[in-house]
Parts: structure tokens; C-alpha cells; sequence
């Protein structure tokens, strides 16, 4: 009895303390990217969001007070497509979970599969992301490959913090990932001939025999989930067994959710865009490699786009070598809204050098910036909370001592969900270790 009172007293004192005060970040220069910057500005964070930011901002009264002087305070930035979170070691099986068997796996969220305890994770955060899209099916737009799913699922909008994936979620279900089929008749890119492997070269017509079936396929299936929700708005009067791969399409087809397309060569994307246009779907184009070929089209549609790393290689042997490194100036200056995303884990910390990349090549510094904080946001349909430094948005932010995009600048602090949230990562621990060897 005496334990039970005790266990009560000490429930009740828990739950009697004072709610955090939150903190203030002072004599800071602000990047709302909103507006011009402010020189020297306070940031006020409370319940998890901004409360208050400008020049003439005073600290609430118990607030923790940061002194940021001579540094400068911007937006998290987020990985718009990755894998954090779904795999840790791609050469070990047991620990990817980026994809399952099946073509078809549209009822499949990406939260539910995340790995909070990811090594991958706080090296992400120290290099100043905050929040990320964990997308199902691999690669497709960045280094790595992907499975053979056509719709393998939906993507995640996460938190770069959390015990729990509960704790870690925004939007659990942020998009449906659509894997674009290619017309290929050769085996491999960059000059193999894969008759010396042994591979038979396959022509045109069998390729495009097998492209139509496949799209064929994603109709078929998209038509099932307009019947399916025709069926399930009559709700009582009709009986049906529920499919929930369906119903997740459902959703997809009634404009309720976004479909990211990943499709690189141009002809896959103009036939990818008037896919979308006949079927009426919110198309997010996702990977975009040839994307600069099509500009006005995509311009016109007003499609979004989320290119994959610049930090690669030319897709043609006759491609310039900087083709990576123009083509999100190309889009921007062509009125095409844009993000860079990684595509990636281990990779996911240098987001903010793929955009740097641009800079050198015609992308303005502040276009760049935006490309993985604000336009993000706008793109995935939650710039009301994420993607700039307003109040009654989120507090993810960071503090540097310079430009977020340049190697050489640290992350001082990191905010997530309005909380001062640790740097420390496996990659900093390594290198003390070492460093302090005898």
C-alpha cells in the first residue's frame, strides 16, 4: 500500500511541474527566408514552436537565454527523399527495409518500418538536418538503385529525434512513391556491352511491349481503387471486402495525397507528366536527371521537382562533366519550383554540399538554400509548418557560425520540436577516440 501511495505522489509531482519555458535565442542574425535577413534579432521558442522572432523581440521571462552572438540562425534542413531510418548497412540484408516483394505495395508506410536508434540518424542531424522524407523503395534518384516495385509504398515525413517513431512522426503518410517503368533495351550505362556478360540485347519492340504492360498494370490498379472508393462512400448500403492496398490508392486518386514519380530520362518524364494529367494526380517529379530537357513542359504543368545528389557522375558518356552541377539553376531560371534530396542514408549528411554544388553553377545562394528547407516544404504541402523561420511554426532550427552550405561551418546548436537536441554522433566519437590515441 505504502509503494502504491509513494508511486502516486511521485506520478502526481511529475506531472505538477512547470511546462518548459522554453528558450531565446539573442543577438543572432536571422535567415528567415521569408524576407531580408536581420542582423541582429531574437528568436523566441516555446511548446515546440517560434513564438516570436525580430529585432525588437524580448526574452520571455524564464526562458533559457543563448547568446548566438556573431553566429546566425536558419531552418532545419530536410532530406526530401532518403532512406534514414530503413537501412544501416546496404551490404547486410537483415538491416534494410527499404522494400518488399510485390509490385504493388501501396498500403505500406515507411514510419512504420524506421529504426529510431539509427546510426545514421544523429550524423544526419549534426550536419544541421532536422527532419527528413524516409521513402520506401531504395534509390531511383540518387547513388543507389531501388527494388522492383512499381508502387512500393508510402513516404514519411519525420523528425531527426525520437525514441519512438511516434515521437519521430509529422506526417506518417506524406506521399505515395510511384516508381516510373523505363523503356530499356540495353543492359547497362556508361559503355558495357553486355553481350560480353553474356546478356542478349534486347530490341526496342520488347521493350516496349513490356513498358506498356507495366503501365497498363498501374492504371488497372488505379481505376480498381476509383471503384473501391466509389463503393466506400456509399459506406452501409453496399457490402465489400476492404482492400487495404485500395484503399491506401484511393486517397491517390481522389487528390487527397501526392504521388512522388521517380523517372530520370526525359521521354520517361514527359510520359510520366501526361500519365498524371489524364489520371488526375498531385505528381511531384522525383529524381529528374534529364529534367532540364523538359523545363518548359514541367514549367507549364507547374510539377515540382526533387533532384537527386549533384555530387555524380554524368548519366550519358556524352554528357559534360557539370551536367550534375547545372541542371538546378537550369530548372530554377525555367520557373521550376525544386528541392535536393540525397536519395539516401550514410549519404543523407551531405545534403547540404549537393546544394552547395549548384551555387558554382548557376543557382543563386539563396535559391540553394531554399532547395532543402523552404521549397520542400511548399512542395510536400507543409510549408504552414516547416521551412522557415516565422512564428507558429515548428522550431527546427539551427545555429552556425556561417553559411549551412559550406564545409567548413559547425553546427553550434540544433533545435528539434522546439527542444535543444544533441550534435554527438558514432562519425564525432570516432574521431575523438583516434584523435586522443597515444
Amino acid at each position: 500500500m505504502k509503494t502504491l501511495v509513494l508511486t502516486l505522489a511521485l506520478s502526481a509531482a511529475v506531472f505538477a511541474q512547470p511546462a518548459s519555458r522554453g528558450y531565446a535565442i539573442r543577438n543572432v542574425k536571422i535567415h528567415t527566408l521569408t524576407g531580408p535577413a536581420i542582423e541582429r534579432g531574437t528568436v523566441v521558442i516555446r511548446g515546440g514552436k517560434i513564438a516570436g522572432v525580430g529585432a525588437n523581440v524580448a526574452a520571455p521571462a524564464g526562458a533559457q537565454v543563448i547568446d548566438a552572438r556573431g553566429l546566425e540562425v536558419y531552418p532545419g534542413l530536410i532530406d526530401s527523399i532518403s532512406s534514414l531510418g530503413l537501412t544501416e548497412i546496404s551490404s547486410i540484408a537483415a538491416t534494410v527495409d527499404t522494400s518488399e516483394t510485390g509490385e504493388f505495395n501501396p498500403q505500406l508506410i515507411a514510419a512504420t518500418a524506421v529504426h529510431p536508434a539509427s546510426e545514421h540518424i544523429p550524423v544526419a542531424r549534426a550536419n544541421g538536418i532536422t527532419h527528413a522524407v524516409s521513402a520506401p523503395g531504395g534509390g531511383g534518384g540518387g547513388r543507389g538503385g531501388g527494388g522492383g516495385s512499381l508502387i512500393p509504398g508510402q513516404a514519411s515525413l519525420i523528425h531527426l529525434s525520437g525514441w519512438t517513431v511516434e515521437e519521430m512522426a509529422i506526417e506518417p503518410s506524406i506521399a505515395m512513391m510511384l516508381r516510373w517503368p523505363a523503356i530499356q533495351s540495353r543492359g547497362f550505362r556508361g559503355g558495357f556491352d553486355p553481350n560480353l556478360l553474356g546478356l542478349r540485347q534486347r530490341s526496342f519492340a520488347d521493350s516496349k511491349r513490356e513498358y506498356d504492360e507495366r503501365v497498363a498494370r498501374i492504371e488497372d490498379w488505379l481505376e480498381a481503387a476509383r471503384h473501391y472508393a466509389q463503393a466506400a462512400e456509399k459506406g452501409a448500403k453496399t457490402k465489400f471486402e476492404r482492400d487495404l492496398r485500395l484503399e491506401a490508392l484511393a486517397r491517390v486518386v481522389k487528390g487527397q495525397l501526392a504521388v512522388v514519380i521517380q523517372a530520370s530520362d526525359a521521354r520517361d518524364i514527359k510520359n510520366a507528366v501526361e500519365f498524371a494529367e489524364r489520371h488526375k494526380l498531385k505528381m511531384i517529379l522525383a529524381g529528374g536527371a534529364e529534367a532540364w530537357k523538359v523545363k518548359d513542359l514541367l514549367k507549364q504543368k507547374n510539377i515540382p521537382v526533387i533532384l537527386g545528389p549533384t555530387q555524380a557522375l554524368p548519366r550519358e558518356e556524352d554528357d559534360p562533366y557539370d551536367r550534375p552541377f547545372v541542371t538546378p539553376g537550369e530548372l530554377s531560371k525555367a520557373g521550376v519550383k525544386i528541392a535536393i534530396a540525397t536519395f539516401d542514408s550514410a549519404y543523407s549528411r551531405t545534403l547540404p554540399y549537393e546544394a552547395a554544388n549548384a551555387v558554382g553553377y548557376g543557382l543563386p545562394w539563396e535559391e540553394a538554400v531554399k532547395a532543402v528547407t523552404l521549397y520542400p516544404a511548399q512542395i510536400l504541402g507543409v510549408s504552414d509548418r516547416l521551412g522557415s523561420i516565422e512564428e507558429g511554426k515548428l522550431a527546427n532550427l539551427i545555429v552556425t557560425d556561417g553559411d549551412p552550405l559550406r564545409i567548413q561551418t559547425q553546427v553550434k546548436h540544433l533545435f528539434i520540436k522546439g527542444e535543444l537536441t544533441s550534435t554527438d554522433n558514432r562519425h564525432k566519437q570516432l574521431y575523438e577516440k583516434y584523435r586522443a590515441r597515444p
